[in-house]
This record gives C-alpha cells, structure tokens and sequence, in this order.
C-alpha cells in the first residue's frame, strides 16, 4: 500500500510539472496555444521576454526592447503584455510601461500598432506582436499616430526629432513632458 501511494504521488508530481497546474485543472484554448507560442518564439537578439509573476502565469508578461539602430538605439522598453483566455481569437493587450517619446505610442503606454487592432488574425502569434514592436522603433511611423506632436516633428523636422528622442531617451523634457532615463 505504502508504494502504491509513493507511486500516485509520483504520478501527481509529473502530472502537475508537465503543464505547471495541478492535475483535474484543464489548460483554456488561449493557454494551450500561448504556451505553443512561447516555446517557438525566434526573437531578435535586442528583445527579452520575462515572466515577473512566475512562470505559472503565462497569460502576463513583459517583453523588453533595446533596439540597436535607429533613433531609439540603445534605449530600454519595456511592454507588458495581456493575454485573454480566448486568444488568439483576440488579440493581446500590449502596453509601453517606458514612457517614451514616439509617434506610435502615447504617453500613457498605448500602443499603435494594426495588427493588435484592425489587423489582428487567429494566425497571427506573439513573435509577430513583438517583432511589430521592435519595428516601431527601428522605422517610427508618422501616419499613423497615437502620438500626433512627435509625428509631427518626425514628418517636418527628423533632425529635431531624433534631438527630441535623444534628450527624452537620457532623461529630460520634451516640451512640458518629462521622460525618465531609459538608456
């Protein structure tokens, strides 16, 4: 008796450390095909991806950029990303959790970027979320902004605008606004 329960245990133990729940509790649709999408991510050397709640919540996230050209080279932006338990027939919210100076992100960390709205398609994953966003600042995009004072400048002036990036990227103000350190 004493080795057959040793035995359940065991079973219990490799049960719950297959799919990081407990046994009887059934992963959703969403957190089957996240946990795909996160197995086969190929992210670009200059992007991290972490877990700040641990691992077993795999349904919040944060994904860090630091792209290496561009205006925003050798920045750090950090994006947290929420995933609803009926992805990916929903999109994931995606938010800038780095106050950042660019005409596709605005200044309370939203984020324009089509395919996490209009664009958005089951067969899309969160590879192409996060190269999407490090695409955001290797080729900012005045026609399209949520930052429409950034697009601005970048469509009239890029030479003040990559000033403008520069002086919010290493700490100061940009106008009224003031970004913190991010290099």
């Amino acid at each position: 008796m004493i080795k057959l329960f040793k035995v359940k245990e065991k079973q219990k133990e490799l049960a719950e450390n297959a799919n990081g729940k407990p046994p009887g509790k059934k992963q959703s649709a969403g957190e089957l095909r996240l946990h795909k999408d996160i197995s086969e991510l190929n992210l670009p050397k200059t992007c991290t991806i972490s877990f700040p709640n641990g691992k077993d919540d795999l349904m919040n996230f944060e994904v860090t950029i630091r792209p290496d050209e561009g205006y925003y080279m050798n920045g750090t932006f950090v994006f947290s990303f929420q995933i609803s338990p009926i992805y990916p027939h929903e999109a994931p919210k995606v938010k800038c959790k780095t106050k950042v100076y660019h005409p596709n992100i605005d200044l309370e960390g939203n984020v324009c970027l089509n395919i996490l709205r209009e664009d958005w398609k089951p067969v899309l994953n969160i590879n192409t979320i996060i190269y999407g966003l490090f695409h955001l600042f290797t080729e900012p995009n005045h026609e399209d902004p949520l930052n429409p004072d950034a697009a601005a400048v970048l469509r009239d002036n890029p030479k003040l605008f990559e000033s403008n990036v520069r002086r919010a990227m290493a700490g100061g103000y940009v106008g009224q606004t003031y970004f913190n350190r991010c290099l």
